[in-house]
């Protein structure tokens, strides 16, 4: 075998040191910031695990587009973020495409341990990747039943899958998972307040799945007022917001629209809860545990991730039927703020985010993950591409 192919091969099987620090490239979707201004609850999570990497001792590198708020190094690979394409299936082609390109340009020059990937078409680029030796890391952040399911169970082991929450992993129990690590939030960054108005609120999208239409119902009931902060961009959102959203609303109830940032932190931390009256397989639910940070309880409905961030009696009420949410609403007002923020601390911290993902990482890095490129005494062209520069530049 020549020497430029055995040295590919080394640097194939090349390791970390053990406990020493990782290059991590990520990949986010490019809607918008990380962190979001408003909605976007990937990118929240993506722009939290960036800095808890980073204070682990970890190089980051951050491909995605629009305005980097991380200590992440940033490539952005759009001119700006496409808010108004999402939910449309060619930008996450086009994004897994320039990725591809992206990483491909870093590999020439830069060692990278491992891709971690936040989108739904881009572990379509695990193969390649793994041509270079890089195991591609996949946190699913939405169902995996149906078309989704068959999506995640076609990429076989090329793609090693991390599941949000433990029902979520449950439901596709074949797919390839090497993990499950929850969702996070810095309660530092949450405003905790234990005197709340009287309110509940709606935080999300207007959907069937969602419930807007169900927590009017409820707080109608109850004789409480709704206020309503959930994005409405997207012609199926506005669809539902006019047939049955519209038609509920009275003069008591408020529709916010969108809330950015700051706006969000305030409704949360004033409300007498959050009303969470969801009708999916939800894989976690983000705002859930930003209530919980602000001492703001949440009532739900019974489904996915809900039982695994809310400890019922506790820090919220979960409701089996929807007839149940008016008495859940009175109900809520006995819990304990404080013991909201302190289930955020111990169960959905950064630090618990930051030792998730390195765990996960290093597992993917073990001699029994990495990929054998060699068939027959080759080795993939792009592998020997890359040797063959550092073996120039030695």
């Amino acid at each position: 075998m020549s020497s430029i192919a055995t040295h590919a091969d080394s640097m194939v099987r090349e390791l970390p040191v053990p406990g020493g620090p990782l290059h991590i490239v990520m990949v986010t979707p490019p809607y918008f910031d990380v962190p979001p201004a408003g909605y976007g609850g990937v990118e929240a999570v993506v722009a939290e695990l960036a800095d808890a990497l980073v204070d682990r001792g970890h190089r980051v590198t951050l491909l995605g587009a629009g305005k980097n708020g991380t200590r992440a190094r940033f490539i952005p690979i759009w001119d700006s973020t496409i808010p108004e394409l999402l939910g449309q299936a060619a930008p996450e082609i086009r994004n897994a495409l320039k990725v591809r390109h992206a990483i491909e340009q870093i590999a020439a020059t830069d060692h990278i341990d491992v891709i971690h990937d936040h989108t739904f078409a881009g572990p379509l680029n695990a193969p390649f990747y793994s041509e270079l030796g890089i195991p591609t890391v996949v946190t699913v952040h939405g169902p995996v039943d149906g078309d989704s399911g068959e999506y995640y169970r076609a990429l076989e082991d090329t793609a090693h899958l991390v599941a949000i929450s433990d029902r979520q992993r449950s439901l596709a129990p074949d797919l390839n998972w090497v993990g499950r690590v929850y969702n996070a939030v810095r309660p530092s960054e949450w405003p905790f307040r234990d005197e709340k108005k009287d309110y509940a609120l709606f935080l999300g999208r207007y959907a069937e799945y969602k419930g807007p239409h169900r927590a009017l119902q409820a707080t109608h009931a109850a004789g409480l007022r709704l206020v309503l902060a959930a994005k409405c961009n997207e012609p199926a959102e506005k669809a539902f917001f006019d047939a049955h959203v519209r038609p509920l609303l009275t003069a008591d109830d408020s529709v916010f629209g969108e809330a950015d940032a700051m706006a969000k932190r305030l409704l949360l931390a004033s409300a007498r809860c959050l009303l969470f009256p969801i009708h999916w397989e939800e894989p976690f639910g983000m705002v859930m545990i930003e209530a919980m940070a602000c001492g703001t309880p949440v009532v739900a409905l019974r489904g996915g991730a809900v039982d695994e961030v809310i400890e019922d009696g506790v820090t919220g009420i979960i409701c089996d039927d929807p007839a149940e949410l008016p008495a859940a609403l009175e109900a809520v007002r006995e819990l304990n703020p404080a013991a909201c923020r302190r289930r955020v601390e111990e169960r959905f911290s950064v630090d618990r985010l930051g030792a998730g993902y390195e765990a996960t990482y290093r597992k993917t890095l073990a001699p029994q993950h990495i990929p054998v490129t060699r068939s027959g005494g080759s080795v993939s062209p792009m592998i020997a591409r890359r040797a063959a520069a550092t073996v120039s530049n030695a």
